[in-house]
């Protein structure tokens, strides 16, 4: 197929013969796949590497610490008081189930509350009300059936979704460009920083897995798996409410070009996950509304519509390194507007972009936590646009992409894991 994609008025390609690749494509699939199999296991290496730095500072702070030299600035503070681990396997756990992490650990473990206390804040249990029940459901589940504990069973998890979530980016690259750009997707989906989640105790892992299963199906026409796999998204993160937007679009389409008022179907089931977790949390708790409440006190989250993001990134400008977290929003809002080139030079069918879209407005919205890596990286489709300008305009480049994402990989874990910056 051609690189300039959808060059037919028709924004959902045909699925006849797209499907399933054709039998001689098999051998070169198989062979790709086994090839990004490596690169993703290289990338979950850069992770542990990442994580393991945080591990050899604390050794380095223990050494400071019996030459009578102040705590370093640098060492984890979940050991500030602590005696330092013997081993590093402590230290990377900890690392990896880290910040959000922590919250999901505890609703595996004690469930959501059955009330929240007013005026709640971040510092009290109730504030776990604040986060959604897929993810949490799956780990009790995998820690019935793996030895090891919860802790091990949500890193396991999200080890094996990061795998399914990058092999289902390739299946839709295959299938609006070819199997080129399919594995050049899939090395970036594996290797770009904001890629770090899919080894910390997060949602995005799960999130993508539901967001790239319903893409594809809204390609296919499939609307009742769509819709159903959106509903399971809509109850995983925030703002797998884009999923909504993009069936909406898909049928708007679907009935404007071909009378399908089947497709309704998918925009009507997108949002009850949400719906229905709001609606047991506000049964649960006695409170309708209580996780708006959580999230306005507990979390002090508002909207600043990009202002902190801009603000942030300015400051970034004016005082190089000062604060990570600006740095890493700098970095964030001007990886984003390459993204968004890549997407002009490559464009993708129209329920992709009005998925990306929401997921962007909901990343620069809030006043607190902004543009950053792991917000990025669920709007994946962006990275299949990314892949395909690579492959026809600057082949030449790629070995520096894949270095540069390695590097950042290695070194946003590492940061997140001192509690250096807010993921």
């Amino acid at each position: 197929m051609s690189d300039h994609v959808l060059t037919d008025p028709e924004p959902i390609p045909d699925p006849v013969g797209i499907t399933a690749p054709s039998e001689p494509a098999q051998p070169v699939w198989r062979k790709v796949l086994v090839k990004v199999g490596f690169v993703y296991l290289f990338s979950r290496l850069c992770v542990v590497v990442g994580a393991a730095l945080v591990a050899a500072e604390l050794k380095a702070d223990e050494n400071a610490r019996l030459a009578n030299f102040p705590h370093s600035p640098w060492a984890d503070p979940q050991y500030a008081d602590k005696a330092i681990p013997k081993s590093a396997l402590r230290p990377i756990i900890d690392v990896l189930t880290s910040w959000d992490g922590l919250w999901y650990l505890r609703i595996v473990r004690d469930g959501y509350p059955t009330s929240v206390r007013p005026h709640v804040t971040y510092f009290v249990d109730d504030a776990r009300a604040a986060f959604f029940p897929i993810y949490p459901m799956i780990v009790r589940f995998a820690d019935r059936v793996l030895p090891g504990g919860d802790t091990i069973a949500a890193l396991a998890v999200n080890f094996v979704l990061g795998a399914i979530a990058v092999y289902l980016v390739g299946l839709i690259a295959r299938q609006l460009f070819d199997v080129r750009i399919a594995e050049r997707s899939m090395v970036l989906m594996a290797i770009f920083p904001g890629s770090f989640v899919l080894s910390f105790a997060y949602t995005e892992a799960l999130l993508i897995v539901l967001a790239a299963g319903c893409l594809l199906c809204l390609l296919r026409r499939n609307w009742w798996a769509a819709g159903l796999l959106a509903a399971l998204g809509t109850a995983t993160r925030p703002n797998g409410i884009a999923l909504v937007a993009a069936c909406a679009v898909a049928s708007i389409l679907a009935i404007r070009q071909r009378r399908d008022w089947t497709s309704l179907v998918a925009p009507l089931l997108s949002p009850a996950g949400f719906i229905g977790f709001q609606w047991w949390l506000g049964h649960r708790t006695g409170e309708s509304g209580v996780w708006f409440r959580v999230q306005r006190e507990a979390w002090r989250e508002g909207t600043s519509y990009g202002i902190t993001a801009a603000r942030r990134s300015w400051s970034a400008v004016l005082h190089p390194l000062s604060s990570p977290t600006n740095t890493i929003t700098m970095a964030s809002m001007v990886t984003l507007v390459v993204l968004l080139w890549f997407l002009w030079k490559k464009r993708l069918p129209w329920p992709m972009i009005a998925y990306c879209a929401v997921v962007i407005a909901l990343m620069l919205l809030p006043a607190t936590v902004t543009a950053r890596p792991r917000f990025l990286y669920t709007a994946f489709p962006l990275l299949i646009s990314a892949a395909a300008w690579f492959d026809s305009d600057r082949r030449d480049w790629w070995p520096y992409v894949i270095a540069a994402c390695a590097a950042g990989l290695v070194g946003l874990t590492a940061l997140y894991g001192v509690l250096g910056a807010i993921p």
